[in-house]
């Protein structure tokens, strides 16, 4: 159950509710963590705006698909089963292959996945790790693929799923339809995900 239930779109201010239309997009739907946010509009903008940035084609080669696999994998080292289904789904709507989106939770493994991509799934990972595990060794590995411009862009991706998982863990955010059946499909099997406090 969640803390704080989600507001509906009519119960939304007008302008609101339309600058999160932005979600639908990527998500097919405005995610429950949003329309909680919603509560506080100012809030709720800031982070629209703030995912919009992030995850914008700057053509760095930082792609709109990656952006996504490393928000899964981010929110996979953090344990947010929220965010996991979300990102899982967002990745096969940013056409993700099968091959990385069965292999993302194990990348280091896949051959799916280029050297200069793992650097950065594994970048993420220790980022998001509590206490941060990112090393000179990490640091090395990814200067080693990615510029200065490429590397905020990653970081940006990482920073932001730090404060979703945060979100969604605490709150309880129930999972809309859509990510949950994408959860259940692709990540209960091999990963052992459910769908735990967030129905």
């Amino acid at each position: 159950m969640a803390l704080v239930p989600p507001l509906s779109e009519e119960a939304m201010d007008a302008d609101l509710c339309a600058h999160v239309q932005f979600f639908k997009g990527p998500l097919g739907v405005i995610p429950n963590s949003v329309r909680t946010m919603a509560h506080r509009a100012p809030i709720a903008r800031a982070f629209t705006d703030l995912n919009v940035a992030v995850m914008t084609d700057y053509g760095s080669g930082v792609t709109p698909e990656f952006k996504r696999l490393i928000g899964y994998v981010s929110s996979f080292a953090s344990g947010c089963l929220y965010c996991q289904a979300h990102m899982i789904l967002a990745s096969e709507r940013f056409n993700a292959s099968e091959a990385r989106l069965n292999d993302v939770f194990d990348f280091e493994a896949s051959a799916a996945f280029t050297d200069a991509e793992k650097a950065a799934l594994a970048f993420a990972q220790a980022a998001t790790r509590v206490p941060n595990a990112v090393t000179p060794e990490v640091g090395a590995r990814l200067k080693a693929h990615w510029d200065e411009g490429q590397i905020v862009e990653i970081m940006g991706v990482v920073a932001l799923f730090g404060y979703l998982n945060r979100w969604n863990d605490s709150m309880g955010s129930a999972l809309e339809d859509l990510p949950l059946s994408k959860g259940e499909a692709r990540l209960a099997e091999a990963t052992g995900w459910s769908v735990g406090k967030h129905r």
